[in-house]
């Protein structure tokens, strides 16, 4: 194996961690590889090096993705005969830029001619990348990858159909994007809900499990670490609440809330797609406080 990429990777029992460039930081993001009978790898959004590199030593059968963000699966096209999965919920939106326009809130928030143009930025790579997904996997329920178990847990929040597989033998969680960084939680398409966001991250604390693997940065948590960052990660959505309550009871339009930056920083909300899911997070927070603010100022300056 490559020198270069041998580093980065960690493995329990069968189940291999693969990193993504800057400690898996978006736009990438951590990959799992079984390497048992069958060869699954789960989620594309580790180093490509390392990826080409562990096909090369050991092959790779299946391609699983949680969930249908361009940092999980980011490096489907490398492995153009490799079946690729998604989870049922989300197959159907995965297999157009249309759908995914309208699940990550592009349409919602700018319209047709809106989506027309976010088309128009994305790389080629995303649009096959989810062009060559073909099949789904069942949720909640035991699947055999040779002797090694999975089961996809169902945990919805930041998408409707985010997976977390789970592996009950081992001890082991993949909680993807429930990843306890400093951010804090995303739900901001228009497929994703804050109260389930809560209660997937809730449900993942009972789980009889000792090694809780994040689909970014950090990376490997025990229990203890993982249920002591998990109240911090979920009480930044409470903070939301709290900020946007307040500027909302100064008389703040919603135009005017949106450019201050609550979820991404100010300067960076030039970026189309970071504001289209600025507007979308603090709608979701106005929804779930009850607030209602008007959309833009009616005074008219002369």
């Amino acid at each position: 194996m490559n020198e270069e990429v041998k580093w980065i990777i960690k493995q329990i029992g069968p189940v291999m961690i693969l990193e993504g460039k800057n400690f898996s930081k978006v736009p990438y993001s951590r990959s799992l590889f079984i390497n048992g009978d069958d060869k699954v790898l789960i989620d594309s959004g580790a180093d490509p090096a390392l990826l080409l590199d562990v096909e090369k030593e050991y092959g790779i059968e299946l391609i699983i993705n949680t969930h249908y963000h361009p940092d999980h699966t980011l490096h489907n096209h490398l492995f153009g005969d490799v079946p690729k999965w998604i989870n049922p919920i989300e197959y159907e939106t995965s297999r157009t830029i249309e759908g995914i326009a309208h699940a990550n809130g592009v349409f919602q928030e700018w319209g047709p001619n809106g989506v027309k143009n976010w088309k128009k930025t994305l790389p080629q790579e995303w649009t096959k990348n989810l062009g060559e997904i073909t099949g789904t996997y069942d949720y909640e329920t035991e699947t055999k990858f040779g002797d090694v178990k999975v089961i996809f847990l169902h945990t919805p929040g930041h998408t409707s159909g985010l997976s977390c597989p789970y592996f009950p033998e081992l001890g082991i969680v993949f909680t993807g994007d429930y990843d306890m960084t400093s951010f804090g939680p995303w739900y901001n398409g228009t497929d994703g809900d804050i109260d389930d966001f809560i209660s997937s991250g809730k449900r993942l604390l009972t789980l009889d499990a000792n090694t809780y693997i994040t689909g970014h940065q950090k990376g490997i948590f025990s229990k203890e670490e993982f249920k002591k960052k998990m109240g911090d990660f979920l009480g930044i959505i409470e903070r939301r609440d709290q900020i946007i309550t307040r500027y909302a009871q100064e008389g703040l339009t919603f135009e005017e809330l949106t450019d201050i930056g609550i979820f991404y920083p100010k300067k960076s909300l030039e970026n189309t797609i970071l504001k289209t899911w600025e507007r979308s997070g603090i709608r979701k927070h106005l929804k779930r406080l009850g607030l209602s603010i008007p959309e833009t100022s009616n005074l008219v300056i002369t």
